[in-house]
């Protein structure tokens, strides 16, 4: 049963939350997640909910849909949709409200997708719940429902699994399932923070072109803010539970009140990027007809090859495939080189070989083809000791400080493992060394007795960067280092990054799919796609002037990229 519209007063907003308060009772007594949030959403309004982990964003989002986890109820408050009150609503009337009127687009489609349900059965399974279709013709407004959500070949995708979609496509199938039964009002919930930024880009086209054919309400829940300015007319901040600034979004991103805004706004990658200028650099922007080779070398002014840590030269990695008549080449004839003491950042979307080619330079797997040399020498000729010597002075900083930390392991024993490993100095000197790392990436000396479980993404993260310095590095991998953390601890991270290696000389392979990221912390970008390198510049001249067509993709992706803000 459709809350009905005659429900409301006019003029009235369609979902309107007064004095919301959330607890979450626990061992250790209750938690007050959620305190005094007032929002209103328009019909056919997109309104952008933007704050850090923690901030009560998704836990106001889930109030009102009533999925609260365990432990969690509305202590205060209320919620009404069209007029309604649905705070206290009985499950029975709330299941009927759920993707009826309101629609819900999770996080991570790998988790809120049944794996062992066909695509076309979830999808059924909405409709089928609502009265919306019936056993003759389900299968048909399935098919509708992908279709409309983007999916190509639906027919054929209904009947496919969960792991046989790529993230995007998932995505687009919780989309589809949000969506099938038509709702006034969309909650999406960081509906693209797993995605690469094309895709991302899609998927939320995808979105806004559907809600405004069917006048659904958005309701965007993000941790970036040039993300909301762009997507939604209205943004609400949430920091610890209560929202401290809300109004127009350009209005918050270009005159931001609260600190905390101020804050967002500085550290947000995409809002940075947008703020840097073609005028701040000095790349040349007219054409030239040389090759990529040619003019790597006269517009980059890299330094010669001594000054090069690492040299790259025609990688390639080919992996068989059974049962098909061609392999996969996941690299392809890549050539690139590190100058000693810079970032030089890959980028490209998930499957573009960048991973693999860091992989490869780690000595993690052996390439099919192609030369790698380190300090002038080939890694493949390196003999044991030599091996061991490379190991240590080239370390990798991973994607998730949640799973790169051994969790019964203590932050002390975790720093210290390398040191142990190669026996560096006696007990006392590696406890010496600890202590120092610690102090290095900004953390107490209180969190040697901690455990990972004990920690924020973000120190975690701190702690995973001191262990990569510990045997005092040449040259540190990072593979998506910050992709996992917030914007505000993103900034922390890539702050500590350009400190530490102004500190020590430190040489950097950035690899990452966020061009916004990229921008503000690389001093040379390559471009891969499909295996391939299809660019490679300076930063300053890869975000002024890109060449290849992919390239310029690429950064029309970026979320706000468009926004105009004065610095």
């Amino acid at each position: 049963m459709n809350v009905e519209k005659e429900n409301r007063m006019p003029g009235a907003p369609l979902l309107s939350v007064e004095g919301l308060a959330v607890d979450f009772a626990t061992m250790d007594g209750v938690v007050h997640a959620v305190e005094g949030v007032d929002l209103e959403i328009a019909e056919g309004e997109t309104v952008a909910i933007v704050g850090e982990s923690g901030s009560g964003k998704s836990t106001t989002a889930m109030a009102i849909i009533g999925l609260l986890a365990g432990g969690g109820r509305v202590a205060a408050g209320s919620i009404r949709l069209d007029g309604r009150e649905i705070a206290h609503a009985p499950e029975q009337e709330l299941r009927t409200i759920r993707g009826r009127d309101i629609g819900l687009v999770p996080q991570d489609p790998m988790s809120n997708l049944n794996p062992v349900a066909k695509i076309g059965t979830q999808v059924a399974e909405t409709l089928l719940a609502h009265g919306l279709a019936n056993r003759q013709n389900v299968q048909e407004r399935v098919v509708e429902a992908l279709s409309a959500a983007g999916l190509p070949d639906p027919e054929r995708r209904a009947k496919q699994y969960p792991h046989e979609f790529s993230g995007g496509m998932r995505q687009r199938a919780l989309i589809a399932i949000g969506l099938a039964c038509k709702p006034r009002l969309l909650i999406a919930d960081e509906p693209t923070s797993a995605l690469d930024v094309t895709v991302q880009q899609t998927i939320l086209d995808q979105i806004g072109a559907m809600t405004r054919e069917l006048g659904t309400a958005v309701l965007l829940i993000t941790h970036d803010l040039g993300l909301a300015a762009e997507r939604a007319e209205r943004v609400v901040v949430m920091h610890r539970g209560k929202v401290v600034e809300q109004g127009p979004a350009r209005q918050i991103l270009e005159n931001p009140q609260h600190p905390y805004t101020q804050s967002l706004v500085k550290a947000a990658p995409s809002v940075a990027a947008a703020r840097l200028r073609p005028e701040a650099f000095t790349a040349p922007r007219s054409e030239d007809p040389r090759s990529l080779s040619e003019r790597s070398e006269t517009k980059r002014t890299e330094p010669a090859s001594a000054d090069n840590i690492v040299e790259i030269e025609h990688l390639t990695k080919v992996y068989p495939v059974r049962g098909r008549g061609e392999d996969f080449v996941a690299v392809d004839d890549v050539s690139l080189a590190i100058p000693r003491g810079e970032t030089v950042a890959i980028v490209g979307e998930s499957g573009s070989g960048k991973t693999t080619t860091a992989r490869m330079l780690l000595k993690v797997i052996e390439p099919t083809s192609g030369l790698i040399r380190f300090e002038g020498k080939d890694i493949s000729s390196l003999t044991k000791a030599e091996t061991r010597d490379f190991r240590q002075r080239v370390q990798p900083i991973f994607q998730d400080p949640y799973s790169s930390l051994n969790p019964m392991f203590t932050i002390e024993r975790l720093i210290s493992e390398p040191l142990d490993f190669y026996r560096r100095g006696s007990g006392a000197d590696r406890r010496k060394r600890v202590s120092q790392l610690l102090d290095d990436v900004a953390l107490p000396q209180s969190m040697l007795t901690r455990y990972p479980s004990e920690l924020s993404g973000g120190q975690r993260q701190r702690v995973a960067i001191a262990r990569a310095l510990a045997l005092s590095p040449d040259l540190i991998v990072c593979d998506e280092p910050v992709s996992a953390l917030d914007v505000l601890v993103q900034d922390q991270v890539l702050t500590l990054l350009r400190d530490l290696q102004s500190e020590y000389g430190l040489s950097y392979l950035f690899i990452s799919h966020d061009l916004a990221v990229v921008r503000l912390i690389s001093d040379y970008v390559c471009v891969m796609k499909d295996g391939k390198l299809v660019e490679a510049a300076s930063s300053e001249e890869i975000f002024t002037n890109p060449r290849d067509p992919y390239t310029r993709r690429l950064l029309a992706s970026i979320p706000g990229n468009e926004l105009d803000i004065a610095s």
